[in-house]
């Protein structure tokens, strides 16, 4: 069945319940004031502190969308964009389009406005719905994007005036249940990844991928209609919102938190009640360093209850869960390895029971099978280091248009090859080695090493420059710019780094190197050469030389 199905079941069944509360903690007042999101014209003036909807009123409002979007031309097959910061309106906005039989396409909301058009262009969107945070980005590009429909997810007087208001117009619309007929095999979403060269690809999922991903996230963490689920990973990406449908099956709370410090994260965990949380690498370092400092007392909030703190998205440092465990000994601990063509998380997990595998991103997730491949597709022995495939039902259908690239990673079985070098131990644990492409992870974020390559090539007094990942105890990984000045010249650090404020500050190297920048008789650079370098012993040395 497709996924729209798991939210009508839970509106008829729990209409009464809560299933999404909205925390924004830099609007805290002296007394929490809860807004019922559904009684409100206005619905993002995230003017208070709490908001909440009800299975009930999360399904009214997905209806409504939809039925507003078929009154714009939208049928099955369509799609439209999502370019929203997590908020309450999200999540019925997605299900909204999902029900139309259109695809939804969600946008990370830190692209900048070109990268906004070429992934309108690139998916064939049709319409955009998005957040005040995006209007100037918006703005600069419209007239360039060949859109039907913007709708405006904020304050009436804010919005422009190329958009409609989503409250305003979504308020009057009918709350029946679109008469679409909707299966498995029917196209539902299109997410985005890219490889080193940093251009977007769109991935293209079945709702049968979706589905999958609930089935395996409840049955990896065991989600019951107690547990309550905080979500602070943005919704865009596969990872959060795979990870929500734990609670979306079994019909339990999720609580958005709009903040990542360390008190924001406990308290809401206090207040909320909440028994799972997600967290990326660098949030779980600041809680413990925080505790560490003296800065948070736990005496001072309720955490009795959390029984489970997962992460993803990038490599874990075992050092960190053994020192997470000191401090919650009674948390269960998982990790999780996907990737947006696997439809996020859970294809490969630690489980709770493995905490001795620390280090291992685990196995086969459920409904999922593994196997380590050489050059030629063949599997290795164990021990031996090769490309991790993986082979279930949320593999993507494929790159939309892209068919190249589509058989790069796609077997004819069904087979999807990652990019990620691993190994299996005796025990059939899998770890992973390095990857194969040349992608920085930072704080669980993709950097592109070639589009900050162009961007710094364009300074006149750069000959030459590669960008590689260094280790981080935080972000797992921080961009490492090696720059080669032109001979006869001269520059400083602090003008690279004032040249670098053209960049997005996520995209912006974190680390200058002055130094040679070796090719090979081809013209690669050689970037395997660069980390034996940058990544040992002389680190530090080259970092303080220059």
């Amino acid at each position: 069945m497709p996924i729209t199905e798991f939210l009508e079941r839970n509106a008829r069944l729990y209409p009464n319940d809560v299933s999404l509360v909205e925390i924004n903690p830099a609007n805290q007042p002296e007394r929490h004031v809860t807004w019922r999101e559904y009684n409100l014209i206005e619905t993002s003036e995230s003017d208070c502190y709490r908001r909440e909807m009800t299975w009930r009123e999360f399904d009214i409002k997905a209806n409504r969308f939809a039925n507003l979007l078929f009154t714009r031309g939208i049928k099955k097959g369509d799609k439209v964009a999502i370019l929203l910061m997590n908020c309450l309106e999200w999540l019925p906005i997605y299900f909204g389009i999902l029900k139309t039989g259109a695809l939804a396409v969600p946008m990370n909301y830190r692209y900048a406005a070109e990268e906004i058009k070429y992934c309108a262009d690139l998916a064939d969107v049709r319409m955009l719905v998005f957040g005040p945070e995006f209007t100037e980005r918006v703005t600069a590009v419209k007239d360039d994007m060949n859109l039907d429909d913007y709708f405006f997810v904020g304050k009436k007087n804010e919005t422009p005036d190329y958009a409609d208001n989503y409250a305003e117009m979504t308020y009057f619309c009918s709350t029946i249940v679109p008469p679409v007929e909707i299966t498995d095999d029917d196209d539902a979403a299109i997410y985005f990844s890219s490889g080193t060269t940093g251009f977007p690809k769109a991935i293209l999922h079945r709702h049968a991928a979706l589905v999958a991903s609930c089935k395996a996230e409840q049955n990896h963490h065991s989600q019951t209609r107690d547990d309550v689920f905080l979500c602070i990973p943005p919704l865009y990406h596969t990872g959060a919102k795979m990870h929500w449908f734990g609670s979306l099956i079994s019909g339990s709370r999720a609580v958005l938190l709009r903040g990542v410090k360390p008190e924001w994260v406990l308290q809401a965990v206090s207040e909320e009640k909440a028994t799972i949380v997600w967290l990326l690498v660098p949030w779980a370092q600041d809680i413990l360093d925080a505790i560490d400092r003296g800065e948070l007392n736990l005496d001072d909030y309720r955490l009795s209850q959390w029984r489970l703190m997962h992460i993803g998205a990038q490599p874990v440092p075992p050092s960190l869960i053994k020192r997470w465990k000191k401090v919650f000994p009674h948390h269960q601990y998982d990790t999780n390895y996907g990737l947006s063509e696997s439809i996020g998380p859970g294809c490969v997990h630690l489980g709770v029971e493995n905490i001795e595998k620390v280090g291992a991103i685990g196995k086969a997730g459920y409904g999922w099978q593994t196997k380590i491949v050489d050059e030629k597709r063949q599997e290795v022995k164990p021990g031996d280091v090769g490309e991790l495939a993986v082979k279930g039902d949320g593999v993507m259908k494929c790159y939309y248009k892209n068919p190249e690239a589509t058989a790069e990673v796609l077997t004819d079985d069904g087979w999807l090859l990652t990019g990620d070098m691993a190994k299996e131990d005796e025990d059939g644990f899998i770890y992973l080695v390095d990857r194969k492409k040349d992608v920085i992870i930072s704080g669980g974020e993709n950097l592109y090493p070639v589009q900050i390559e162009d961007f710094l090539r364009a300074h006149d007094r750069i000959k030459d420059v590669a960008v590689i990942g260094l280790p981080d105890k935080r972000l797992g990984e921080i961009a490492a710019a090696i720059i080669e000045i032109k001979p006869g010249m001269t520059c400083t650090e602090d003008e690279i780094v004032e040249f670098c404020e053209g960049l997005p500050r996520y995209k912006r190297p974190k680390k200058i190197i002055f130094a040679d920048v070796p090719r090979n008789p081809t013209g690669k650079i050689e970037k395997p050469k660069l980390r034996e370098i940058y990544c040992g012993e002389r680190l530090v040395e080259a970092l303080t030389t220059h």
